[in-house]
Parts: C-alpha cells; sequence; structure tokens
C-alpha cells in the first residue's frame, strides 16, 4: 500500500469547510463558515482568492453549470446566487433564491453540509443554534432537503442535529448521508429522477470500529468507498458501505477534519478542510487546525465535484 504525503495547501481558517473541485477550471472552492468567506485555489498557479459574504454564515460554494462566476451557496437558512469574478474581495451580487426552515421555533437554524447530487440537483441540510456555548451539539431541530429547479426545497429528513456528509454510489442507486452525533454513515435507496430516498440503514458504524472523532463531510472513489472525515479524529477513513468495513485511517495534522474532496488534473488528490475551533492546549498540540491539506499517493482516484443545473 502505498504511503500518502500530506501537505498544507492554505493558511488556517476558523471553520474550514465545504471542498468542491472544478474540474473544469482546475479549482478548489471551500467555505470558511464562521468567517463567512468563499476561497478559491488553482493548484497550477498557487494561488489563492477570497471572497467575503455578508448576512450570515456560509456554509456551501458549488458552481452554477454553464457559467464562469455564479456560484449557489447558502446565507444562513438562504440559499443564493453568488455572482464574483474568482478574483475580488467583494461580490458582484448575491442573489437570494430560497429559505428553509421559515418555523418561528426555527429561525436560529442555518444551513450546513450540502452538494449537486450527478444529475445536478442541489441537496443541503439544516442544524439548530447552539444554545450553550458548552453544547457540542444542539438539538435535534435540523433537516435534510432537496431543491428543484425554481428552488422549491423539499423535506427529506427530520429531527436532524448536525446534517452533514453527502454521497452518491456511481450507478445512482445509493445515497449516503451523515447527521454527526449519531456517529454512522447511512444509506437510503435512491431514486435519481425524482430525487426521493427510502430504505433508511446504516452503511458504516463508527462505534463499531471504535473509531475515533463524528463523521463530518466525505466523498466517493472511483470503487465505490468513501472516504469520510473525522471531526475531533484528527484523520480520513476510507470504509466500504457494502459491508461497513473499515479499511484505512489517514491522520491529519488537525483535531476537527470537516470533510474531503478529490481533485487534481488525475483526480488522485484528496483535499481535505479543518476547523481551528480549539483551546489553546489543542493548538499546541494541533498548529495547523484550519488549513486544508492536500493527501497524495494515495493509489485511488475520486471524481470531481457536481455543478447545480438549472
Amino acid at each position: 500500500m502505498s504511503v500518502p504525503k500530506i501537505e498544507q495547501i492554505s493558511a488556517p481558517v476558523i471553520l474550514g469547510e465545504g471542498p468542491h473541485w472544478d474540474h473544469d477550471a482546475q479549482a478548489l472552492y471551500y467555505i470558511d463558515i464562521k468567517g463567512s468567506t468563499v476561497h478559491k485555489y488553482v493548484p497550477a498557479t498557487n494561488t489563492h482568492t477570497t471572497v467575503k459574504i455578508d448576512g450570515g454564515e456560509v456554509s456551501l460554494v458549488i458552481p452554477l453549470e454553464g457559467t464562469k462566476d455564479k456560484f449557489v451557496i447558502t446565507v444562513g437558512r438562504n440559499v443564493a446566487i453568488l455572482t464574483w469574478d474568482g478574483e475580488s474581495s467583494t461580490p458582484t451580487e448575491v442573489k437570494y433564491v430560497s429559505a428553509v426552515d421559515n418555523e418561528k421555533e426555527l429561525q436560529d437554524n442555518r444551513l450546513n453540509d450540502g452538494k449537486a447530487d450527478p444529475i445536478g440537483r442541489l441537496w443541503a441540510g439544516t442544524m439548530g443554534a447552539e444554545s450553550d456555548p458548552e453544547d457540542k451539539f444542539p438539538l435535534t431541530l435540523g433537516s435534510l432537503f432537496s431543491f428543484s429547479k425554481d428552488w422549491k426545497p423539499t423535506k427529506h429528513l427530520s429531527n436532524i442535529t448536525v446534517s452533514n456528509g453527502l454521497a452518491w454510489s456511481e450507478d445512482l442507486k445509493s445515497m449516503y448521508y451523515i447527521d454527526s452525533p449519531t456517529r454512522k454513515v447511512e444509506a437510503f435507496d435512491f431514486d435519481a429522477e425524482s430525487g426521493k430516498i427510502s430504505n433508511r440503514r446504516t452503511a458504516f458504524d463508527f462505534d463499531i470500529h471504535d473509531v475515533l472523532g463524528f463523521p463530518d463531510g466525505m466523498a466517493t472513489d472511483t470503487k465505490g468507498k468513501l472516504w469520510v472525515a473525522c471531526f475531533e479524529g484528527s484523520q480520513v477513513i476510507r470504509v466500504d458501505p457494502a459491508n461497513g468495513k473499515l479499511l484505512r485511517c489517514i491522520p491529519i495534522p488537525a483535531l476537527k477534519v470537516t470533510s474531503v474532496a478529490f481533485g487534481g488534473p488525475q483526480l488522485d488528490e484528496l483535499y481535505v478542510t479543518s476547523a481551528d475551533i480549539l483551546t489553546e492546549e489543542q493548538k499546541k498540540m494541533y498548529p495547523e487546525s484550519g488549513a486544508t491539506f492536500r493527501v497524495t499517493g494515495l493509489g485511488v482516484k475520486g471524481y470531481p465535484g457536481q455543478a447545480v443545473k438549472l
């Protein structure tokens, strides 16, 4: 088995998340939720650019197919279209197109992780606001939504605490999903045409394998295996969703590993985001926390990020 190389490719942010590899542009996009910023990294030129978004925390960035300067982002519990040239520090436009969790008691919720499925339909889930700084996770106030081409949300799951990783099988018959505090990766039967999910079941259980941390973001490789970021686990793991087996552990020099995405010209590089929400003692142990890392030499390939189609 090859020995991977792990390198830091960005300065630390507060809560890095949502890496998305745009294969056409050969660029990585990711966000800093707490900093409300969208980041772009071009490996070929080692160029980093950032744009600040006003109005709330930003949890995802996904290119809008057929455009060079438009992206789907979330701002709080709203979905918006960002117009950005990829270089300026301020956006050209942020146009709000949808909102979720509009009930009065859910006004403090925010959208968290999200992706476009392989046919370009946007999925994103919510989480409740922390009621106490000591709370690791808020109450089960979140839900999972998909969005139609006119931005109408459809709720698929409720009673979610921290809506997180999403991934799909190559044959489009399965969708994988994470509600982090459950310490499980769940699988659903997926109907690509209707966008409906059914037959909820456990694909991988952190408890059974004594895996450190909580499952966060994830990605699928071309062998059908899942790569899962371990928040508070300082690692990324590779698992087989077909039989629930743990296949590999890749140490990451950050305690709170948040998400992963395959990228690079050959799609054989794994980009890994992390968070710098740590105690002073933890920061001494993990000084690179909050950075984005590139892992090479894994011996596997994945898929590029899917743009949103309208």
